[in-house]
């Protein structure tokens, strides 16, 4: 499980590390990621170890297409996912196209999220970070929660 918030800056051939803490994960899950778009936020790409990338990916083409927003969801997820090795030195080469589509550019913020990674611009990480939740917007799910 991955978790946990860590500044990072992609270099000139826009790779970005691992944090050291995470490399022994990913090595266990088979040192194969899968990157791609967050489908839901600007600003972010999502990092699938290769396992739980599979089953997303399944799960996502079994949508009927049929729906120009499951079309949408595909081509986000699917369509645009690349796969990614970790070098020597535990870094990851980002694709140019996803890079410039959502902003993130020299530095930026790595976000352990359980299944996967979420790997934000800097400039939308912390406009998200500064975002609170409302008293208008907590659902019945989080009422359960004890915080």
């Amino acid at each position: 499980m991955f978790q946990g918030e860590t500044a990072v800056t992609l270099d000139d051939k826009g790779r970005v590390a691992i944090p050291a803490a995470h490399r022994d994960l990913v090595a266990k899950s088979g040192n194969r990621l899968v990157v791609t778009y967050n489908p839901f936020e600007h600003g972010c790409l999502w990092i699938f170890p290769q396992q739980e990338w599979e089953r997303v990916r399944d799960e996502v083409n079994a949508l009927p297409s049929v729906k120009a927003v499951h079309r949408n969801l595909q081509m986000k997820l699917v369509g645009a996912a690349s796969h990614v090795e970790p070098d020597a030195n535990g870094r990851i080469s980002l694709p140019a196209s996803q890079r410039g589509a959502s902003g993130i550019e020299k530095r930026a913020v790595l976000l352990g999220m359980g299944n996967k990674f979420e790997l934000w611009s800097e400039q939308a990480h912390l406009a998200k970070i500064r975002e609170t939740i409302g008293e208008e917007q907590i659902t019945e799910d989080m009422l359960e929660l004890k915080l």
